[in-house]
């Protein structure tokens, strides 16, 4: 009888380098303030309303049931998701002093004030993935604007390359201030009730 030949384990990839998750000291809070409302105060309600419905009776027809389960996993996806983005967090502050050199270039935090093909001026703020903003005018680092923009000084000439155009651009100013973040607030149709117990 021939001997059974151990099983070999699947050869896996070395894991390639973190993606650095940028961000304002202004933008984590508000993922950590996220974090903590899900944790301490809308998993324990979805829970309360399964473990309630699950004493009604016939799960299988039981809508609170069916609905609070299914809550519950868009949570914990969520929980998990926050947790790997302020675990890889790289804490940024543009009101931080910087080099003379390094204070009039585009970089990770900047105000940067443009002039587009057109000649119209434009402002607008780098800022983490997790921060954009369309309305405030506040873009991703990662986005091709800012990284058309990275590394120039006030009189550069860019040239942006996007997935529809391709512009020239003249960058006007740079600035390094703070940069306002709306702070988290509970969504609307929350299951936990506002802390001082009366629902909006």
């Amino acid at each position: 009888m021939r001997a059974k030949r151990p099983l070999r384990e699947p050869v896996r990839d070395a894991p390639g380098p973190k993606l650095k998750n940028y961000i304002t000291p202004a933008g984590l809070q508000r993922l950590r303030d996220e974090h903590r409302f899900l944790m301490s105060r809308e998993r324990p309600a979805v829970t309360q309303v399964v473990a309630w419905a699950a004493g009604n009776g016939d799960r299988s027809e039981n809508a609170d049931y069916l609905y609070g389960k299914r809550r519950l996993r868009q949570i914990d996806s969520r929980i998990r998701f926050l947790t790997k983005r302020i675990d890889a967090a790289e804490v940024v502050d543009p009101a931080a002093p910087r080099a003379e050199s390094a204070a009039s270039r585009v970089f990770f935090g900047a105000t940067v004030t443009y002039k587009d093909a057109a000649g119209r001026e434009n402002v607008v703020r780098i800022v983490g993935i997790d921060e954009v903003d369309v309305n405030r005018r506040y873009i991703s680092w990662m986005s091709p604007l800012a990284r058309a923009l990275m590394k120039s000084s006030p009189g550069d000439r860019v040239v942006l390359h996007a997935p529809t155009k391709t512009e020239h651009l003249e960058v006007l100013d740079v600035e390094y201030e703070p940069i306002p973040m709306d702070p988290f607030r509970e969504p609307p149709g929350a299951e936990a009730a506002p802390l001082d117990g009366v629902r909006s």
